[in-house]
């Protein structure tokens, strides 16, 4: 008698509920926090941001895993959850911390297989991994592929000028702030491995490339 497999489907709707449910944790967890908080005057330790850069990596790697022939569904939950406990925890501690979040909230909300949940929370606790991707689950690859990839482009530059602001730079360092984000994103060209990922890679270095350029061209003083 064979074995009937049950292939997971996360409905549209559950996954807004996961969503909101991220974005809760996170608010929560900078209300958690005494002392004045996680540097809360600085964007990037608020839950707004990280919840903004969860949502960048989960359209990045829902790509890269239907380019890929990944399983979409292990992909975006495990995107979703990656960094949701990164606002309460150290930074080395927060993918194990984030899979224990995401394996309570699967195991409570519905009924999906333990192949499901496990490969999930695999993808999370590894999605700090800095050896070969290669070595990883095609779900975890495309999850560290898509977070390498969220801060180059435009998305990065934008977030580089930024910061020049909050560290009262002058625009005449603009430059230097965006050399950093071509250096990244050379980075994070020679790690991904799959083609979309590197197509993607290349496509956003390609812009800030030009905007480097458009820079130069603009202020003499560059």
């Amino acid at each position: 008698m064979g074995v009937e497999i049950k292939e997971t489907r996360v409905s549209d709707a559950e996954f807004e509920e996961m969503k909101q449910f991220v974005y809760e944790y996170l608010a929560a967890s900078v209300e958690k926090e005494t002392e004045g908080g996680r540097m809360r005057w600085y964007p990037w330790h608020s839950a707004e941001y990280r919840f903004n850069h969860i949502l960048n990596v989960v359209d990045l790697a829902e790509e890269i895993a239907r380019g890929e022939g990944a399983d979409v569904d292990i992909t975006r939950v495990a995107a979703l959850f990656h960094d949701v406990a990164k606002l309460e925890t150290d930074q080395e501690l927060h993918a194990e911390a984030g899979a224990r979040v995401a394996r309570e909230y699967l195991e409570a909300r519905a009924e999906y297989p333990e192949s499901f949940i496990q490969q999930v929370c695999r993808a999370i606790e590894h999605h700090s991994y800095q050896g070969d991707l290669t070595d990883l689950a095609l779900e975890t690859q495309c999850l560290i592929e898509a977070d390498l990839l969220d801060k180059v482009g435009a998305n990065g530059t934008t977030l580089m000028l930024l910061r020049m602001g909050y560290e009262a730079r002058t625009h005449m360092e603009a430059d230097e702030m965006v050399d950093r984000v071509l250096e990244r994103g050379y980075d994070a060209a020679s790690r991904v491995q799959s083609d979309t990922a590197e197509s993607i890679a290349h496509q956003r270095l390609k812009r800030v490339k030009w905007f480097s350029e458009w820079l130069e061209d603009e202020i003499a003083g560059l």
